[in-house]
Order: structure tokens, then C-alpha cells, then sequence
């Protein structure tokens, strides 16, 4: 008996015999069945993530904008427009018929490949801080990472909703899309980009679970995937570092510690309520790019506690809705979907705040949403935007 059996147990299925399949547990519905209007509550959920955003990077990006580039507004007037895209795409995905994103999936797929493939051939892609993540097109940079994350699921979602029965064996289910998963994530991992590997990874994981994969196959999978991971992190100097930053600070140097130590500089006085919007004091050279990886910190000095806790709540919220339209949507399709999108914005959230806090090493990973970033934020508004019109056939 494989885990989607266990988990929703026998139930007739059209044959007269047991079905594998987790969605035994849903309702049934029909393809006629009326759509409703999208979740306005995840709609507003993900506006206000985005317009926290949009107020913390200038906060804690102004002056450093004024020194480096004459204009207090430049990451701010940049994010906007990132915001402006990232919403036109929401707008696009949510008005499509989902069968157009499985006709998409393959295009999407290889291009993320491809694009994987060319961030590491030097002068296309751009190193910054010893890895090699971005592509520059027009004057704005991309993180083709971003678009593989969103490709892995979308065929996931296409691969189980059509072989889920088959997942069970090994060679014929099980193997294919973890191959194709493992290919990506490695492609990531060269960049070196451990931390969206691992999220990857991980809600690939979810994916499988719920599609019904044999557990022994998942344990297998992870106890041979952990210790790679962790010895491909531990390859490079960088990585060695971030990891023993961590666990032993007093065998790094200062330099090594120093943008965590300065996180907690700002969490620690943001006390209850902070320090006020706009008066941080880590934000003044202190924090190094407070803009980016870790905005979360400067929430937490200038909003204090109640902000971080707002902050953590927007997300439980993001997760209940998300998780809402899975099982109440219409077909294995849109449930994976639904299941992997949801895992991809709130595993990316988990780990960026616990690398802040000092639970885990520093990965490079922005919060979704509220740091700044273009495919850091219209890639993920664009999934928002499918599982939006997941959310219209779960009246």
C-alpha cells in the first residue's frame, strides 16, 4: 500500500476496484461546475506583502540609493516597476484556462534549462558575491533559478495528474520526474545556489508524498540527496564558511559573521513595537544589503516585534489559503499545482526568516514578495496569479 493510500484509504473507483489516489478525500465535482471569483482574501494577502515591500526597501534602501546612485528612489522606482510586471502577468494567469499552463509547461521547462545552463558561461552570467545567478536583458537582471522552481512544479503537477497510478514503480513513475527534478536542482547548485535548490527539492518532495510515491522511495531519494547536498555546499570556501559562521563563529573570522551579527543588532533593539519606520540604524552601512536577503531584519528593528509577527501571520495566511484551494480544487491538476506553488512561496519564506534569526546558515535567499528583486517577485506574483484561478473553481 503506497502513501496516497494510506493517507485517503480505499474507495471504489470505476472499475469496482481501489483507487490510489489521495483526492478520494475531496468532493466530487464536475467540469461544468460554475467558477467563482478568484480568493480575494489571497489576493489581499499577497497586495499587502507586496506593499510592505514596496515601504521597507525604500526605507532601508534610500540612503544607500543616495550614495551610490544620486537618487534616493532608484531600488524603490525599480521595485515598482518589477511590481507593476509581476501583477500584469498575476492578471494574465489569472483569466487563462489552466489547460494553457500544461501546454506551457514543456516551453517553460526547457527555456529553464537553457537559461540555467547559460547563467554559468562567463560575461553572459553575472557573478556577484562569488556565485554566478543572474542574467542581465535591457538593463534588469533575472534569476533564471526563479524560473526553473516555477517549471519543476508546473510538470510535476502535469506528471502526476496524468501518471499518478504509475507512480508506485519505481522505473516507470518514480524515476522520470526525478530525474528531471535532480536536473534542474543540480543546475542550481553549480551557480552555487544551495538554499533555492533546497526549497526546490523539498516541495518537489511534497509533491511526490502527496502524489502517492512509495515512502521507502522517498527515504531512499533523501538519504542519498542530503549527504550530496551537503558536500556540494561544502566544496566551495564560501559555503564552508556560512555553514561554520553558524555552528562555531570562533573558528571564522569576524568578516565572516559580521552580516549575521549584524542582524541581530537589528532584531535585538527593535524591542515590541521598533525603533519607528525609517529609523533604523542598521540600514546606515552597518547591515550590508538591507534591501535584498535580509529586509526581514530591518522589519524587525523598525516595526519591532509586532511587525515580524505581522509579517509571519500574512504568510500563515498565504499557506491556509493556498492549501484551501488544493483541496477544494477541481482536478489532480490544479491540486498539485495549487500544493507546489503554495510550498514554493511559504518554504522560501520559512527560510529566509530562519536565516535571519540565526537558525540557519546564510543561503542567499530573498523573502518572497518584500525583497527587492525582479524575478524575485514577478515570477512568484505570476504563480500567485494560477493559484488565484486554481482558487475560482473552489466555490
Amino acid at each position: 500500500m503506497d502513501v496516497a493510500e494510506r493517507w485517503a484509504g480505499p474507495a471504489a473507483s470505476p472499475a469496482g476496484g481501489p483507487t490510489r489516489s489521495w483526492r478520494a478525500l475531496l468532493p466530487s465535482r464536475t467540469a461544468g461546475t460554475d467558477r467563482a471569483p478568484s480568493d480575494r482574501f489571497l489576493l489581499v494577502v499577497t497586495l499587502v506583502l507586496v506593499g510592505l515591500g514596496i515601504v521597507m526597501i525604500y526605507s532601508a534602501s534610500a540612503i544607500r540609493a543616495q550614495e551610490r546612485f544620486g537618487d534616493p528612489t532608484f531600488f524603490l522606482k525599480k521595485q515598482l516597476v518589477y511590481a507593476f510586471l509581476g501583477l500584469l502577468a498575476m492578471a494574465w494567469a489569472v483569466g487563462r484556462d489552466l489547460k494553457t499552463f500544461q501546454r506551457l509547461t514543456p516551453i517553460l521547462f526547457l527555456g529553464s534549462l537553457l537559461l540555467l545552463l547559460l547563467v554559468l558561461v562567463p560575461h553572459i552570467g553575472i557573478r556577484i558575491n562569488g556565485a554566478r545567478r543572474w542574467i542581465r536583458f535591457f538593463g534588469l537582471s533575472f534569476q533564471p533559478a526563479e524560473l526553473g522552481k516555477l517549471a519543476v512544479v508546473l510538470f510535476l503537477a502535469s506528471y502526476f495528474a496524468r501518471r499518478q497510478d504509475r507512480l508506485g514503480s519505481f522505473l516507470d513513475g518514480f524515476l522520470p520526474p526525478l530525474l528531471m527534478t535532480g536536473l534542474v536542482a543540480g543546475l542550481i547548485i553549480i551557480q552555487p545556489n544551495v538554499g533555492t535548490a533546497g526549497i526546490l527539492l523539498f516541495v518537489a518532495g511534497l509533491l511526490f508524498f502527496v502524489g502517492g510515491a512509495r515512502i521507502g522511495h522517498l527515504f531512499a531519494t533523501a538519504a542519498l540527496a542530503l549527504p550530496v547536498l551537503l558536500v556540494l555546499a561544502l566544496q566551495s570556501s564560501h559555503g564552508r564558511t556560512r555553514l561554520l559562521a553558524l555552528v562555531d563563529p570562533a573558528r571564522v573570522s569576524a568578516k565572516a559573521t559580521y552580516q549575521l551579527a549584524q542582524s541581530f543588532y537589528a532584531l535585538g533593539p527593535g524591542g515590541l513595537l521598533g525603533r519607528g519606520l525609517g529609523d533604523s540604524m542598521q540600514k546606515l552601512f552597518f547591515l550590508p544589503e538591507p534591501h535584498t536577503d535580509f529586509i526581514f531584519a530591518i522589519v524587525g528593528e523598525e516595526m519591532g516585534f509586532v511587525g515580524a509577527l505581522l509579517v509571519l501571520v500574512l504568510y500563515a495566511l498565504f499557506l491556509w489559503r493556498g492549501t484551501r484551494a488544493a483541496l477544494r480544487a477541481g482536478d489532480p491538476y490544479a491540486s498539485y499545482l495549487a500544493i507546489g506553488i503554495t510550498g514554493l512561496v511559504v518554504g522560501q519564506a520559512a527560510l529566509n526568516m530562519a536565516v535571519v534569526s540565526g537558525l540557519l546558515p546564510t543561503t542567499g535567499v530573498p523573502l518572497p514578495f518584500v525583497s527587492f528583486g525582479g524575478s524575485s517577485l514577478t515570477l512568484p506574483l505570476f504563480g500567485v496569479g494560477i493559484l488565484l484561478n486554481i482558487s475560482r473553481g473552489t466555490a
